[in-house]
């Protein structure tokens, strides 16, 4: 199985950064993608970013041009870089990954993270 890592997050004023940084390990022959989600109280769960293997990244229209998604390969880790935060960027950040455990077996097992609280004060 995928275990996931997630470090960054936390208290920040509106206009100001973060970096959210999550890390894969155990049982992994090839990861598909690496990305991030996030859900707001009350809300539903929904893509923020994601970074495919062949490297092409896929932006939630609300972060295009303030938040960055990439990946280090060798580290089998993915970033998310948040600039110009503002309050609505409020939520629980979840790591995901899609990945196969076995070059024997052909199914990609989708991987969450436990979530790390960004909060955004105005």
């Amino acid at each position: 199985q995928v275990q996931l890592v997630e470090s960054g997050g936390g208290l920040v004023q509106a206009g100001g950064s973060l970096i959210l940084s999550c890390a894969a390990s155990g049982s992994i022959f090839s990861i598909n993608t690496m990305g991030w989600y996030r859900q707001a109280p009350g809300k539903q769960r929904d893509l923020v970013a994601e970074i495919t293997s062949a490297g092409t990244t896929n932006y939630a229209d609300s972060v295009k041009g303030r938040f960055t998604c990439s990946r280090d390969v060798a580290k089998n880790t993915v970033y998310l870089q948040m600039n110009i935060l503002q309050p609505e960027d409020t939520a629980v950040y979840y790591c995901n990954v899609r990945a196969r455990w076995s070059r024997f077996i052909n199914v990609v097992g989708d991987y969450w993270g436990q979530g790390t609280q960004v909060t955004v004060s105005s």
